[in-house]
């Protein structure tokens, strides 16, 4: 059956390319033909696994991007494919008929929940993961359950834990990988550090032993230093740690050697950490890490910005409140007046529980440079009642589309931000995009 499934996979991917489709069709089909199709997979390199709430597709990314730098044939998941169906499709429409995958690595981007298909089905030299935070009650169901399913694959795994060493949520995976070898991440205190937090935190308590863990600081949400002061569970010692963190100039040292972030914000420093340690695991030099770094593309509504005419507009995704918290941080920080726009969709992709934005400190927004905030989506109204209970005091507007929400603002020349869940930032790009006549 191996035959018929990688045929059918890649006879139908390549006529979906023809039409200037893609997508996961070819992958359903394919693991119709033959559900165990991933153990019938041959490769001629290394396999990596990228995981984790927020940063996975960057992260995964920029590690395709290192190993081609480095002179590599790649395979990837480049566009978030990353359930097991994108994932065949990726795999089989890059391998020939006897089942040889056709690169000298491959890199994974995969789905949380997905981990559990993926991990004892491949060869993975190395699992990644960023981070774990609550997202998307309703699919993903409580974080708990989610690392437990990953936990589930892992007493097997002997090859390279790759995890970030300041989430507890993270390093307690390597408490169920007893054959694994364990790369540790992370970043230092800084000057962005804080021994406090209000922020809404999942890493709470120790999975060792249940007591309440400790924090010496926290970067942001629950990452930060942690012990457990009735067992050994803490922080570990981390095999690549940042230093002297400048956000405002986006860079960070690390063995002496200075490097520029190519995006924005604390959590990206974390992933630039993980691509360092990727990079040390593999034996890929500085010179390389700087030129991905460097030449790394923007995403879509990742701090995306549009100009035109002196009027700037910046395009934000949100999806959780960690994530979204680390967007009000960016547009707390600017100085510059500005208009707001927030777009709040309760679809299926989006997460039909939307209770996750009375987790998210949309009080930062709320200082005299914000002039106004337009509300708009399937559930732009609840946005509004959450930051008129939030004490927003400025002019505050819903409307029905996007669009009509853009027209609000009108030619008024303040900075504009406009912040989408998922099935909205498309739609918002290409309603920019045409207000501004891109």
């Amino acid at each position: 059956m191996r035959f018929l499934s990688i045929l059918t996979t890649k006879s139908s991917a390549y006529l979906l390319q023809k039409i200037g489709r893609g997508g996961s069709l070819p992958g359903q089909l394919g693991l119709k033909f033959d559900p165990d199709i991933f153990k019938k997979l041959t490769f001629k390199g290394p396999v990596i696994v990228v995981t984790g709430t927020n940063g996975k597709t960057s992260t995964a990314n920029m590690i395709a991007d290192l190993f081609e730098r480095a002179g590599k044939k790649v395979v990837s998941n480049r566009r978030g494919d990353n359930l097991r169906e994108g994932i065949a499709t990726t795999l089989l429409a890059n391998a020939n008929l006897q089942g040889v995958v056709q690169a000298d690595v491959v890199v994974l981007e995969v789905d949380e929940l997905n981990v559990k298909y993926i991990l004892p089905n491949l060869p993975v030299s190395a699992f990644v993961v960023n981070n774990f935070f609550r997202d998307q009650l309703d699919r993903a169901r409580e974080m708990e359950q989610l690392i437990e399913s990953i936990e589930k694959v892992l007493p097997n795994y002997d090859q390279t834990l790759i995890l970030n060493g300041n989430d507890p949520n993270v390093v307690r995976l390597a408490l169920k990988a007893p054959k694994a070898n364990v790369v540790y991440f992370g970043l230092g205190r800084n000057k962005y550090s804080q021994e406090t937090t209000n922020e809404a935190s999942e890493g709470k308590f120790c999975p060792v032993c249940g007591n309440r863990l400790e924090y010496s600081y926290y970067q942001y949400s629950h990452i930060g230093s942690f012990h457990c002061a009735k067992c050994h569970f803490r922080t570990p010692i981390l095999n690549v740690e940042l230093h002297d963190i400048d956000l405002e100039d986006h860079t960070f040292y690390f063995h002496q050697e200075k490097f520029k972030d190519p995006y924005q914000g604390m959590y990206s420093m974390y992933n630039c950490a993980a691509i360092i340690a990727v990079a040390e695991v593999f034996c890929i030099g500085f010179d390389v890490v700087r030129q991905v770094f460097a030449n790394a593309p923007q995403p879509k509504g990742r701090n995306e910005k549009f100009i035109k005419d002196g009027r700037e507009v910046v395009l934000n995704l949100i999806k959780n409140p960690t994530g979204a918290n680390e967007v009000m941080k960016v547009i707390e920080h600017d100085p510059a007046d500005r208009l707001i726009v927030i777009v709040l969709n309760d679809k299926e992709q989006d997460g039909i529980d939307i209770s996750w934005i009375y987790d998210t400190y949309f009080e930062k927004l709320m200082s005299k440079n914000t002039k106004k905030i337009v509300t708009t989506g399937t559930r732009g109204t609840d946005m509004a009642l959450r930051l008129y209970y939030g004490g927003y005091q400025g002019v505050l507007e819903t409307k029905e589309t996007i669009e009509e929400a853009l027209q609000e603002i009108g030619n008024d020349h303040d900075k504009l931000y406009v912040i989408a869940t998922y099935t909205a930032l498309l739609p918002s790009r290409t309603a920019i995009k045409k207000e501004l006549g891109l």
